[in-house]
């Protein structure tokens, strides 16, 4: 059963569309300026988000949907889910989904599929990229969550250090209160969540009120008053169920093997992916093509920043090549929307079949 839903944007596809996804209810969101463009699915990140709240937000500054069919997944336990599926979380389980859904809109398109991953998205995005290789064109990883151990000890020096330098009494007090890592509950997970998006590094210009305030704006539209209520319950359960297996995630020990494009970004403020991280990506092993880039603002929403410091994959790169490394791309064109559909966009269009 298919339900159409009208946006502030032209569009000539909107579907809300219920998936079956590995025994548990799941939905997605396809959006589209026309028809037959190539396919993206976001891959949230949180972990435990929902994603459909956040549409206009992302046709807002992004309005990808000029380029691409895109999928809009809330994933399993996400959102209004029933306890049960909130319940039945867990890393491998997150990964099987996420090639289940590949799978599907791959199927329902014939194109290979763009994951956009954002956080922890983008590393779920990495991991079901190398069991379904042929179903995937590209990955766009916003911020991923590569080494646990060393983002959280990373952030955990950056808020001591913002309360040495001069904070003010509550912001110390604040400070004084967050045990070092590792997180393993909810409760200690988000009171640094706070921080840092108070800190400005989640999203520029925006404290943790602010978002707060739009988020659940955003989930009484998306999910009714009810609706948002079981959303804000199901996030503190995927939480618990995710945060262990997270706590060891180690990408340089188990780095993904994958032979498609991929490019990560990062803002610079980004206080969980310093360049002591994400600089190491791009020698990882068993990657087909890495290219990094920067923006000069937080760790998420970089409007109308193009990355900076980035070797961009181009058109003319050889697609038989194999390998690992950065791979310096032709120039490419200027980017005139937002950081992310830039580098989404010209990425793709590069690998699009003709």
């Amino acid at each position: 059963m298919q339900k159409t839903m009208t946006t502030k944007i032209l569009l000539a596809i909107d579907r809300t569309i219920p998936l079956d996804v590995n025994g548990s209810r799941q939905t997605i969101r396809v959006c589209a300026a026309r028809e037959s463009l190539p396919p993206l699915l976001v891959v949230q990140g949180g972990p435990a988000l929902p994603l459909l709240h956040e549409v206009p937000k992302f046709q807002r500054l992004l309005n990808l949907e000029q380029d691409f069919l895109v999928g809009y997944w809330d994933q399993r336990g996400c959102g209004n889910a029933p306890w049960k599926d909130a319940n039945s979380v867990s890393w491998r389980q997150q990964i099987d989904d996420v090639r289940t859904v590949l799978t599907w809109f791959h199927s329902e398109t014939k194109q290979g599929v763009t994951m956009l991953g954002i956080s922890i998205g983008g590393t779920m995005a990495l991991r079901a990229a190398e069991h379904e290789p042929s179903r995937v064109k590209a990955i766009v990883a916003i911020s991923p969550d590569s080494h646990t151990a060393s983002s959280d000890a990373a952030s955990y020096d950056f808020l001591q250090e913002q309360a040495r330098r001069g904070g003010s009494r509550r912001l110390r007090r604040r400070v004084a209160k967050l045990n070092p890592p590792p997180y393993l509950a909810p409760a200690a997970f988000q009171r640094r969540t706070g921080l840092l998006a108070d800190l400005g590094t989640i999203e520029h210009g925006r404290t943790f009120g602010a978002l707060l305030r739009e988020t659940l704006v955003g989930m009484i539209d998306a999910y009714g008053i009810v609706g948002t209520v079981t959303a804000l319950r199901n996030m503190n359960l995927v939480l618990r169920r995710l945060l262990p297996d997270i706590v060891s995630l180690d990408l340089f020990a188990n780095p993904p093997r994958i032979a498609i494009p991929v490019h990560y970004v990062f803002g610079e403020q980004d206080a969980l992916n310093p360049p002591s991280i994400a600089d190491r990506l791009p020698a990882m092993p068993g990657t087909w093509s890495i290219s990094t880039g920067r923006t000069s603002s937080a760790r998420f929403w970089c409007e109308h920043e193009p990355p900076r410091h980035s070797n961009r994959l181009g058109p003319d790169q050889d697609r038989a090549s194999s390998g690992a490394g950065t791979r310096a791309a032709p120039a490419a064109r200027s980017i005139r929307r937002p950081a992310l559909d830039g580098v989404a966009s010209d990425l793709c269009m590069g690998h699009r079949p003709s």
